[in-house]
């Protein structure tokens, strides 16, 4: 059994940036924890448990998960053409080695879902989209077919929760892992603002960007500041800081159902202070 800590730490272009966002890792302990409760497709997964295990100090923001062997490969479902599909669909008419249909638009929902992995890149570097061949040179024929099969079934469902609560879950990525018996097996976060992409479904308008309940306000204002992707990353201002803290919050709460300040019953760790609830 391992312990998983939730920081609130955030990162962008795959550089960590300096300055944290409060509670997010307490909104990506709940949210993941939610989802291993209601997602059937999400099983064998990992988690254990929020309380048994956890210490005091780190309740709210730990998960307990049972030690796996992960795949070298990230697990990304889209629904939709969005991030870094544009660019590539634009060029190619292709998404990893999937073709789409002529004619799409930034925002556009596609045809069907698809699987379009990408490569683990060590720190500093940049992930990597691939196609499904070279997952199977990677892993092996069966094992990516039963890959990209969990991958997508694990999008369809939670696309429908989702989108019964207001929301469409534009892309996500997983993490999976083999357990001792080689089985499978679900790992890592679950459908969360740092791992997926939230639309407001009344917001919805192909066409262009999206308004959304995740990351993506963080990565925009770093683009627009200038920020060439390399490290060091720039401080984020008070007022990004805050609104992103909002969109996580909300993602958590229209998602569940449930109030994320009754999420912690107290501070979490050192100098960890539970905010308000967002209506």
């Amino acid at each position: 059994r391992l312990l998983m800590v939730a920081s609130d730490r955030i990162s962008a272009y795959d550089v960590v940036l300096p300055t944290p966002i409060p509670d997010k890792g307490a909104v990506l302990t709940a949210l993941s924890a939610w989802w291993f409760g209601t997602l059937e497709a999400a099983s064998p997964h990992h988690f254990e448990s929020v309380d048994e295990g956890v210490p005091e100090e780190l309740r709210g923001r730990a998960m307990v998960v049972r030690g796996l062997s992960i795949l070298p490969v990230e697990c990304v479902a889209r629904g939709y053409l969005a991030g870094s599909a544009v660019r590539e669909y634009a060029e190619t008419g292709r998404v990893c080695g999937v073709p789409l249909p002529p004619g799409l638009r930034e925002g556009d929902r596609l045809p069907e879902p698809i699987f379009t992995p990408a490569t683990k890149a060590e720190a500093g570097a940049h992930d990597e989209n691939i196609a499904f061949d070279a997952v199977v040179l990677d892993v092996g024929g069966p094992l990516a077919e039963h890959v990209r099969e969990r991958t997508l079934s694990i999008y369809r469902e939670g696309a429908a929760i989702a989108e019964r609560a207001g929301i469409l879950l534009a892309d996500t990525k997983f993490e999976f892992g083999l357990d001792e018996a080689g089985v499978l097996t679900l790992a890592d976060e679950v459908l969360t603002p740092d791992s997926s992409r939230f639309w407001p479904a009344g917001s919805w308008r192909p066409g262009g960007p999206q308004p959304s309940y995740d990351k993506q306000f963080v990565r925009d204002w770093l683009t627009a500041s200038g920020w060439d992707r390399m490290p060091p990353a720039p401080e984020l201002p008070a007022d990004v800081v805050g609104a992103t803290r909002e969109r996580y919050v909300t993602a958590y709460e229209r998602l569940t159902g449930l109030s994320f300040a009754a999420w912690l019953p107290a501070g979490c760790g050192e100098g960890y202070s539970l905010g308000a609830s967002v209506d």
